[in-house]
């Protein structure tokens, strides 16, 4: 059962988990990612959460996860199986973790006082080379590094990715043990968030797998797909607007799509690399306005450049059928390309700052308002000089 919820989305995953009893629920949801059990937990209605876990297995609590918010270090918590005060002796600890190495894998002893707050670490290497009859306080590493429940993935990556260390103690502020987490889990749920950030920026939604069944596929499609149709319709409009220019000068259909096309991947580029620097958190130590004039001069730059190629071509296309007006269609297609493309880079970078802002993923449907927006401004403002030119 574990491996086919897996592979599901949660509505399908807890479909599957309704028809089991609490304590096989129980069973295949500790052997999943602490994050995706407690995302299926978090789920369910009350009273069934209640009673899966009621019946979790032994080492396996879920309370506490439950209270931290998704994409939090709380929602990856375990049970720490070996904590002791600092004054038990290296001896009785060993004894004491021969009955907890049959059922769970132990890295670290964490070393807490009277009111759980962690005092130190010890790893097995000490145990192993300490007398029997030291105390662990005198063979443990004081005040060692932890994380805080409520600190979102993110930044605890960025707090982890120079330690490498497999088993991490989580800790309230006030330096509480409340329970530990693995390295593994930390780097699997980031790689997960990271590998569905793709999908978001088109409309996949985030819960959507391979194995999720087809009308729930269609049902999470289909919205951003209806609203992309309506965007397409305004860049739509905006041709339609210059019909009678387009019908005057016709090879300007041809050029339409090279616009859209550039401007559209330019932001992309742009898009990509905020959502990259959202995600490890770059943003905080960099200056927004100097980012957003960053990536408009690069579009700028850019447009220039691909524009000059574009107008080449205009140009050579306009002249070779003995236009007279080859020179100005071809320094319009420039300039409309450094614009529309200038626009672009700007729009990648501020749509995610601007959905953040208003309390939304930064990638959730990104890419279908950035595309909107540079083909019409691409469309637009090279119909429009060429609109103005001919007047």
């Amino acid at each position: 059962m574990a491996a086919r919820i897996a592979a599901l989305d949660t509505p399908s995953a807890l479909a599957r988990l309704e028809n089991a009893d609490a304590g096989e629920a129980a069973r295949a949801l500790a052997s999943l990612p602490p994050a995706r059990a407690n995302d299926l937990l978090s789920a369910m209605p009350a009273a069934r959460r209640e009673a899966v876990m009621a019946a979790a297995p032994a080492g396996t609590d879920w309370a506490d996860a439950q209270r931290y918010p998704e994409g939090s270090v709380g929602r990856l918590l375990e049970d720490p199986p070996a904590v002791f005060t600092g004054d038990i002796r290296v001896g009785e600890a060993v004894d004491a973790l021969r009955e907890v190495l049959k059922t769970r894998m132990v890295t670290y002893l964490w070393v807490v006082d009277e009111g759980q707050r962690l005092r130190g670490v010890v790893a097995f290497r000490e145990l192993l080379y300490a007398g029997r009859e030291r105390r662990l306080d005198e063979v443990m590493i004081a005040s060692p590094f932890f994380l805080r429940p409520a600190m979102p993935l993110v930044e605890a990556m960025r707090e982890v990715v120079t330690r490498h260390y497999p088993v991490y103690p989580v800790c309230e502020d006030d330096g509480r043990l409340v329970g530990q987490v693995r390295g593994q889990v930390l780097f699997e749920q980031q790689a997960f968030e990271i590998s569905a950030q793709a999908g978001a920026m088109v409309g996949v939604e985030k819960e959507e797998r391979l194995a999720t069944p087809l009308w729930r596929s269609f049902k999470f499609r289909n919205p951003w797909l209806l609203l992309n149709l309506l965007t397409v319709f305004v860049a739509a409009a905006v041709v339609g607007y210059f019909e009678d220019t387009i019908n005057r000068v016709v090879v300007l259909a041809v050029f339409l799509p090279v616009l859209g096309g550039q401007s559209g991947n330019l932001g992309a580029q742009s898009l990509a690399v905020m959502l990259r620097g959202m995600t490890l958190g770059e943003l905080k130590m960099t200056r927004i306005a100097g980012i957003v004039v960053k990536e408009s001069m690069l579009g700028l730059l850019n447009g220039a450049v691909t524009g000059a190629l574009a107008g080449a071509a205009m140009y050579w296309v306009v002249a070779r059928d003995g236009g007279g007006d080859a020179l100005a269609l071809g320094l319009i297609t420039l300039a409309a390309m450094a614009l529309s493309c200038m626009v672009a880079g700007l729009a990648g970078c501020t749509i995610p700052l601007l959905l953040k802002r208003l309390g939304a993923d930064p990638a959730t449907a990104s890419s279908i308002f950035l595309t909107t927006l540079t083909d019409v401004v691409s469309m637009g403002s090279f119909l429009g000089l060429v609109t103005w030119w001919l007047l």
